[in-house]
This record gives structure tokens, C-alpha cells and sequence, in this order.
């Protein structure tokens, strides 16, 4: 049995964490930590756990951490999580770091969209969590930086063109809507009721820090620079995102060169699922699930492409991602404990 500890469980991720790992077969929580919440059950926290989990938050001491796990889950706020991965790693820990610490190559990059990097020195060998494009440098590595929420989304709906040259990188345009979740369960006035129901809006417009990571992830898969608009949203729902991209076709290429694109580029994919011919995802039917739904639609009057994809922000976009990766780490399955079916009503 796999034992597992989380730092820093006292947010949506951390929730949705001890969730998926109470029915996880070969995992078992061992230890949770919260600087804020130390000495409280978890429960007291989070009332839906009752019967779940009777753990108490302790505080997110490396030794404490390594005398009751194989496995850590940093889901530490940026910047923070920096702080303790060096020293989980040096006591022959795993980690899957669910901040945006360990998902860059470039520290130069890092320090631009967030501060000076600590440990640059991590950052050649940590390996980026997207299963469907680096699942054997995962199978091997002891850092994982799990993907953000909105690129997961974005890359995953362009991968497959890209690899193709099917598409004109220079073209790309990402259009994306985040569930409220997203933003933490932190209080914040711009994520409090009376200022998100029956809204709509745009944020971080040319300068939000999940820019960086699609391009870094599409420039890899393209075997080019690839720069890309992207522009997220918030829409009064709790939890899903629904990433729709456009992008210039290149000369010839047909509606049935995309269809194998995609067909070819996610065969075994075991958590990615096209949608027909002129069928498009829903965000609800991904819900709680580690799914992401992907469908497309070639605009011959514009000669673009359109591609819709759907995940559930909290689950593929953070916690459900960061299970399979631990899955993948300790030889499993990546689809061990991660197999129910979405929670559409």
C-alpha cells in the first residue's frame, strides 16, 4: 500500500485530494498539514468528510512528513511550495507539486510571470504532468509539476494539430471559462456571490500567468516557438472550465486530416474522449471526473479550426491529474482510483 501525505489540504484541491484518495485501492492518507488549520480535524473543516476522514492538519514539517509517507501532494500556494519540496526530496520522498513552482524549464520564465525561482537547480529534472504527453518521463521521475487548470485544457486541445502542422502556430487563439472554484476557497470580493452571479467576465486579459505554461508545452509538441492569446473567463458555475481555440488551417488540409490528428494522437489516451462528428463537450458531462471531453469543427468559409474541450477544473484540472500522476510515479495503472463516472445528474 502506498502511503501518501498532502501539505497544505485545506483548500478545494486538498478537499477533492482526500476525496479521490479515500477510494483509491493501493493509496492510503496518512497525514495532512495547513499552517492555518493545525491541530483541527479535517472534518471540522470540511463537513462532507465526516466518516471519510477523521485526520487532524498538523503543521508541514519535511521530518513528519517522511516518518508517514513514500508520496507528498504539495497543494502549497506558489511560491510557498519551493520552500519544502527540496527537503521532501532529500529525505527520499516523491512529490507531485500541485503549485506552479516545478512546471517550467526556463527559471528566466518562472521569475518573469511570478519571482526569482529558489531552486532553479529542480527545474531540469522536474517533469511536467500531463500524462498524454510525457507518461514515461513521469513513470521515472521523483518531481512532478502538475499542470495548471486552464493549460491542461488549452494544450490538450491543441496537441494533436500542432504535431500534425496542421495548423499555423502563429494563429492560435485560446478562449477560455473557469468555474468560481478556480480561484481558491479563499475570501476574495471579486469571487463572492453578489459579485459572480448572473455575471460574466473577462480577467488577466494579455497577462495571465497560465500563458507561459501552454506556450512552453505547445512550443514542445510543435518543434517551434508557439505564442498564443489567450484570454480566460469566469462564469457563475462552481466548478469546470470549457477552453474553445481557434487556428488558421495551412493550405490542403482537410476535415479528414483533422479527424485522424486527433484519432492517432489520442488512441491510447485513457482520460481524453472525442466527441463525434459534429458533436461538441459539455462541461456538466465531465463533472468530478478525470475526463477531458475534446470536439472540433473545420470552418471552410474561414478555412479555421475550432476545437472545444471541457474538463472539470478541480479534478483533471488539479487533483484528479496530480492521483494519476502518483499513479504513474509508483508503477499503477494511471486510471487506478480515478475510474468513476462523471456526476452529470
Amino acid at each position: 500500500m502506498l502511503r501518501v501525505a498532502i501539505a497544505g489540504a485545506s483548500g478545494y484541491t486538498g478537499f477533492e485530494l482526500v476525496r479521490l484518495l479515500g477510494r483509491h485501492p493501493q493509496a492510503e492518507l496518512k497525514a495532512i498539514t495547513s499552517r492555518a488549520l493545525a491541530g483541527q480535524r479535517l472534518d471540522a473543516a470540511y463537513p462532507a468528510l465526516k466518516r471519510h476522514c477523521d485526520l487532524v492538519f498538523q503543521l508541514p514539517e519535511p521530518d513528519l512528513l517522511a516518518s508517514e509517507a513514500d508520496l507528498v501532494f504539495t497543494a502549497l500556494p506558489h511560491q510557498a511550495a519551493m520552500d519544502i519540496v527540496p527537503a521532501l526530496l532529500d529525505r527520499g520522498l516523491k512529490v507531485v507539486d500541485l503549485s506552479a513552482d516545478y512546471r517550467f524549464r526556463d527559471a528566466g520564465v518562472y521569475a518573469e510571470w511570478y519571482q526569482a525561482h529558489k531552486t532553479p537547480e529542480l527545474l531540469s529534472e522536474a517533469v511536467y504532468g500531463l500524462p498524454e504527453l510525457h507518461r514515461d518521463a513521469i513513470r521515472k521521475a521523483r518531481l512532478v509539476g502538475n499542470p495548471g487548470c486552464y493549460p491542461t485544457s488549452a494544450i490538450l486541445a491543441s496537441a494533436p494539430v500542432l504535431a500534425k502542422g496542421l495548423i499555423d502556430p502563429k494563429t492560435l487563439i485560446v478562449d477560455s471559462k473557469s468555474g468560481v472554484s478556480g480561484a481558491g476557497r479563499g475570501a476574495s470580493l471579486g469571487v463572492h456571490f453578489c459579485e459572480v452571479n448572473e455575471g460574466f467576465k473577462a480577467y488577466k486579459v494579455a497577462e495571465h500567468r497560465h500563458t507561459p505554461e501552454i506556450e512552453q508545452e505547445l512550443s514542445g509538441v510543435a518543434g517551434e516557438a508557439v505564442r498564443v492569446t489567450f484570454t480566460p473567463h469566469l462564469v457563475p458555475m462552481t466548478r469546470g472550465i470549457l477552453s474553445t481555440t481557434y487556428a488558421s488551417l495551412r493550405d490542403g488540409v482537410s476535415h479528414s486530416d483533422v479527424d485522424e490528428a486527433y484519432r492517432s494522437f489520442y488512441r491510447e489516451a485513457r482520460f481524453v474522449r472525442l466527441c463525434g462528428t459534429g458533436e461538441l463537450p459539455v462541461t456538466l458531462h465531465v463533472r468530478g471526473s478525470n475526463y477531458c471531453d475534446i470536439g472540433w469543427k473545420v470552418d471552410e468559409r474561414t478555412r479555421r479550426l475550432i476545437v472545444v474541450s471541457v474538463i472539470d477544473n478541480l479534478t483533471r484540472g488539479a487533483s484528479g491529474q496530480a492521483v494519476c500522476n502518483m499513479n504513474l510515479m509508483s508503477g499503477l495503472p494511471e486510471e487506478t482510483g480515478l475510474d468513476e463516472a462523471p456526476w452529470q445528474p
